[in-house]
Order: C-alpha cells, then structure tokens, then sequence
C-alpha cells in the first residue's frame, strides 16, 4: 500500500501504528481485558459445573452468586476499577433470581440471553439507523464523545460497520442458544453458552479494532474544549492587564 492509498486522519497525515497501538489499547481497556473477561465467565462457569453434577439449581445460583459479589469484593479491596465486575455481579444476580424463583436452571441464563439478544438487535437497528451504538459506547473513551456524528464522517462510518458486525455476531450467536433454550436441556445450554461466551466476543472486538484502527484519528474534544478554555482566561487576563 502507497502513503496515498493509507487511511489519513482528518488533518491528512497517514493511520499510523501509533493509532493502532491506541485504539488496541482503548479497547482492551473499554471491553475489561482478560482479566475482566475471566470474571464474567466464572461465575457462569461455576453454575454449570455444580449442575452438572448435583442437578441442585438452589446450590449452584448461590455459588454462582457468592462468586461473583467475591469478586467485586476483590476489586474494591485491591482499589481497581469496578465498573465491569458490578455490571457482572448484577447480570448474574438477575439470573440467580430468575433461577431460584422458576426452579429451573435454564432460568439462570434466560435474562442475560434476552439482553444479549436485544444488544444484538440495538446495535443492528442503530447502524442501519446511521446512528451506531458503538460510537456512543466508545466515543468517550477516545474522547471524542459524539463528534464522529457530524465532524469526521470517516469515523462514523467505522462505527457504523463495527456496530453491524457486533449486531450480527450477537444475533447469530442467539439463534443458537435459543432453540437450545427451548428444546435442550439446561446441562446442554450451560455448556454451549459458555464455549460461545469467549469466541463471539473476540470476533466482534477484533472487527472493531480492525475498522476504528484503520479509520481517522478520533477528534480529542476534551483537549478542544481545554484549550478554549485556556485561550479565554488568557484573553480576560489580557483585557484585565489593558484596563490596568
């Protein structure tokens, strides 16, 4: 590929590798990393196991959700970020309800299997509405909140194809697991939601990294709305000294 042939940021300097290492990190950060990767599937994990073994849904929610307030707790304690272990112990805490309350074990995976149908829906909707849920997600971590929509065209069109992407992962991941949810046991759904818990996921960041990575730099508007702020206090400052 020529320099002319390179993606350019809107100031017209070629996509670097720079950018690349950026949006690889942003994202690993975005989307919890391994280690937040590990943390929403162990409890899942956990519920399985015991039920597979024990057939005692009450024995399994509960460990599935000691296991996940244990590891917020472990996060609070070490002073990392939270925010990715809550939003799983609250997914998990929906299922054990759900579990507990029905008496049944495929219950434990019902409402997270709806909201990740739904997301797949969302993020479909949203890119064929031009306005992707992607974008909205990670404009801030890039800090360039909703500037994409209006201001760099090359960057809402990435989203655009990335939030296609994640709708049509999702979508396709859920039309396996729901005929399993009505017509297979729960031992079986417990086992193939957790083999395409990993996969999905990681097609679905890869694809985003591929199209964000290869797009314009990210407009920083925090630095924008930073430095007009400083140009104003200078100009005051500057009209202060005249008056003077």
């Amino acid at each position: 590929m020529t320099s002319l042939d390179k993606p350019t940021t809107p100031e017209g300097s070629p996509v670097g590798d720079d950018q690349k290492a950026v949006t690889q990190a942003a994202l690993f950060d975005a989307f919890g990393g391994i280690r937040g990767t590990v943390e929403t599937m162990l409890p899942g994990l956990l519920f399985v196991m015991i039920y597979t073994i024990n057939k005692d849904v009450k024995s399994s929610a509960i460990a599935a959700g000691a296991v996940a307030v244990l590891l917020v707790i472990v996060r609070l304690l070490r002073k990392d970020t939270v925010k990715h272990a809550f939003s799983g112990v609250f997914g998990v805490g929906v299922g054990v309800a759900f579990a507990l309350f029905t008496g049944d074990a495929k219950g434990f995976y019902l409402p997270g299997m709806i909201y990740g149908a739904g997301l797949g829906v969302a993020f479909t909707v949203s890119a064929l509405l031009g306005f992707p849920l992607l974008g909205v997600v990670l404009g801030p971590v890039f800090k360039e909140n909703l500037s994409w929509r209006t201001r760099n065209p090359g960057r809402k069109k990435a989203y655009t194809k990335a939030s296609l992407a994640w709708g049509l992962i999702f979508l396709a991941k859920y039309a396996i697991l729901f005929p399993l949810y009505w017509w297979g046991d729960a031992t079986q759904l417990g086992w193939v939601l957790i083999a395409l818990k990993l996969p999905p996921m990681v097609l679905a960041v890869y694809f985003t990294w591929l199209f964000l990575a290869n797009a314009p730099a990210p407009i920083d508007v925090i630095a924008e709305y930073e430095a007009q702020e400083a140009a104003e206090k200078a100009a005051k400052a500057a009209a202060r000294e005249r008056g003077v």
